[in-house]
């Protein structure tokens, strides 16, 4: 009998040496310690375990992102895939689940992830100071040894920076959650470690973790076989967070993360580039070298204008370039995903093209030889070259730089959040936001015709520095020449200039651009879930938001899901590729980042994020002393002063404090999720400046770079204003 007994014993116990590590049995097994024999059980109530962390509190998701929501999948670069549970997402009043189908495509979270955790008691400003929890405006604080809330990489053991606010938006400090930021993004495939320790209530008194947190960090047994199944994955954290030098005894809370692969992040943008490129002929697109045939294209029609009816602009030409579309719908209408084929990747449907729409101006100053040929990405819902939906119109800064510095400006639709006309039966961008507002649902359709939106304007630059392009119609060739410029073989002749949205999704072209190395991008940011809730631009969309979906603890836990998709179509997915680490098969690139300080629409803490991830250098001196609130204004980005300067830059323009003098000033943006609502709003005038100017005419040329300081040794002022 005793044979029989350990006999049986030694197979089970092979039988759980050899499963999955995702079992439950061998995670059990694994659980259990000799030295717990005999201790008493702590009883803990875990409700829906298997779609809710029972660590959470305030929302079945919390905290989030959480690798508790993943499933193993050998088949991905991290080992894991996203396992949402549709009863487990935000639901709008009428109780409609978001439907997770797309986030589940994902195999980590964003790099630029927005983290969610809800904790009683450290719900109001008093409370968060007390503890001392590291503030937008002293990042730094990320590194003190005795900072109570700290990311770290699991496999390094380094800290990360980053900064914590509280919803600012919540009504009540029981609908309040803590958010944590990354300052610079996160590691592609990387896990990571939240851990909070010594918090404090307003009063001053130390909060106490859960029980079942207690019970994990304390070594306690629980009665629950769903608590215990989740023990080897919390000693797996407690490990790491001690090789790290953070001791578990003071810990209020910790969990894990892992961030999504540069295949999941990126693989579909590129497949669909490389694809179209192919199509043309190309399949070399880190050369800088133009190689196969040029895309389709038909000109519409143009203008000319005499010096009186506009003294920059002699030509104005409009058309349309045929562009692969990846979309369900023909044309890639708004409204529907990708196709995708039977390698799970997008798929061309035979014949489905879309005739993207171009606006292109030619100044009357055009150098001996043409224009540098500039695509420009337009601002929100605008239209090619932000003058209107006229085929003439260009916004006058734009024609002001065509006319000063010699460049022929072309542009279409960032379709996906454009003002692009519609097919009948399809809706319009904007009413394709608006479903997805009352729906989140409906949102990984603008995404998807975002990228293709990107692939368009790559087909457009391709048309225009092609020897069989634009160059060849005769509306592009004023005296039997072509306006547009070739700088010859293994030299770029196309160059990138974006606003607003395309400062911000010029960030994601750029990475992916095979024709062209530098960029500049204009009032810049990334990271969709953190700049709209700081953005004017998007009070109306948050509005309706806010009316659909009324639980205020699902709303930071909506724009934290919203990176796990955006960042398909933002550059937040990119950003590690965007200068000097660039993606296979594609060119490294330089760029410019000209944010204004104290943006209304943009806010700057989101292209400071970008500049510490692309390793730029910010132009010094930045500011007027005093005007930042920061302890250490721009943390983390390293200065330089030298010229001629090479390599990817910020530069700060500032319209000065708001004060009697100066009534166009703005002053610094608030340190928490909610937009400026004082001052002017300083969106408009870094591209209205000589000096941004005569920055990009220096940097937008072959082996360019920022020969001389733009600002003669001060700040770069802006709109007229010229200091204290």
């Amino acid at each position: 009998m005793r044979r029989v007994f350990w006999v049986a014993l030694l197979a089970a116990l092979i039988a759980v040496g050899t499963a999955g590590a995702g079992s439950a049995a061998a995670n059990r097994w694994r659980g259990w310690d000799w030295r717990d024999w005999g201790k008493p059980r702590v009883h803990v109530v875990v409700q829906n375990a298997d779609r809710c962390d029972p660590l959470g509190t305030g929302g079945c998701l919390y905290p989030y992102p959480n690798n508790y929501y993943t499933r193993r999948d050998p088949t991905t670069p991290t080992g894991l895939r996203l396992n949402l549970n549709p009863s487990s997402m935000p639901a709008t009043g009428a109780g409609v689940h978001v439907d997770p189908t797309e986030w589940n495509r994902n195999d980590g979270f964003s790099p630029g992830q927005q983290i969610v955790v809800r904790i009683p008691g450290l719900d109001n400003q008093a409370a968060f100071d007390r503890t001392g929890l590291v503030p937008q405006s002293d990042i730094g604080e990320s590194f003190a040894r005795r900072q109570p809330l700290v990311l770290i990489n699991a496999a390094t053991g380094r800290r990360q920076p980053i900064w914590a606010e509280l919803d600012s938006q919540a009504t009540s400090d029981a609908t309040r959650s803590l958010e944590i930021h990354p300052a610079r993004n996160l590691r592609e495939g990387a896990r990571y470690i939240v851990a909070l320790r010594n918090l404090k209530d307003r009063d001053g008194k130390t909060l106490a973790p859960s029980t079942i947190f207690r019970a994990y960090r304390d070594g306690l047994k629980t009665d629950s076989r769903a608590a215990e199944a989740r023990r080897p994955a919390m000693k797996s954290i407690f490990r790491s967070l001690a090789r790290a030098g953070i001791g578990r005894r003071d810990l209020y809370l910790a969990w894990d993360f892992t961030v999504a692969s540069e295949r999941s992040l990126s693989q579909r943008m590129l497949h669909i580039r490389n694809d179209a490129f192919a199509q043309l002929g190309d399949r070399n697109l880190a050369d800088l070298k133009v190689q196969g045939s040029s895309p389709q294209f038909k000109v519409s029609g143009s203008q000319d204008f005499t010096a009186a009816q506009d003294p920059e602009i002699q030509r104005a030409v409009w058309g349309t370039v045929k562009v692969p579309c990846y979309l369900e719908s023909p044309g890639c209408e708004a409204g529907s995903l990708f196709h995708y084929g039977a390698d799970r990747l997008p798929a061309q449907k035979p014949g489905n093209f879309i005739d993207a729409y171009f606006r292109c101006i030619i100044p009357r100053n055009l150098p001996a030889g043409g224009g540098r040929a500039l695509i420009y990405g337009h601002g929100l819902l605008g239209d090619p070259l932000d003058g209107g939906n006229s085929n003439t119109g260009a916004q006058g800064q734009l024609k002001t730089l065509a006319q000063d510095k010699g460049f022929v400006v072309c542009g279409t639709y960032w379709i996906g959040l454009s003002d692009a006309p519609a097919a009948p039966g399809f809706p319009k961008d904007i009413e394709q936001a608006g479903k997805a507002a009352t729906d989140f649902s409906g949102f990984p359709p603008i995404v998807d015709r975002l990228q293709q939106g990107v692939l368009d304007y790559l087909y457009l630059g391709r048309a225009m520095i092609h020897p069989a392009g634009l160059g060849t119609d005769p509306a592009f060739r004023i005296g039997g020449q072509s306006v547009l410029k070739d700088f010859g073989p293994g030299r770029p002749s196309l160059f990138y200039d974006g606003n607003s949205e395309g400062g911000i999704e010029g960030g994601m072209l750029t990475a992916v651009a095979p024709d062209l190395n530098r960029s500049v991008l204009g009032v810049p940011g990334m990271d969709y879930p953190v700049l709209i809730q700081r953005s004017v631009d998007f009070a109306p969309f948050l509005a309706i938001l806010n009316a659909v979906y009324p639980d205020q603890l699902e709303r930071p836990l909506i724009y934290s899901l919203l990176g796990n998709v955006w960042d398909r179509g933002d550059p937040d997915g990119y950003a590690a590729h965007m200068t000097s680490d660039p993606y296979p098969n594609t060119p490294a690139h330089e760029v410019i980042l000209t944010p204004a300080f104290g943006d209304h629409q943009v806010a700057n803490v989101t292209a400071l994020v970008e500049a510490r991830t692309i390793g730029a250098r910010v132009r010094a001196p930045i500011l007027d002393p005093g005007r930042s609130t920061a302890v250490q204004p721009f943390f983390g980005i390293r200065r330089f002063r030298r010229y001629p300067f090479s390599g990817s830059a910020l530069v700060m323009f500032d319209a000065g404090p708001l004060t009697a003098l100066n009534p166009m000033g703005t002053p610094p943006a608030p340190d928490a999720n909610v937009p400026p609502s004082v001052g002017q709003d300083p969106h408009e005038f870094p591209r209205r400046t000589q000096a941004a100017r005569d920055l990009k005419d220096e940097f937008l040329r072959p082996g360019g770079r920022i020969e001389t300081d733009p600002c003669a040794g001060k700040p770069c002022y802006a709109n007229g204003y010229t200091g204290p």
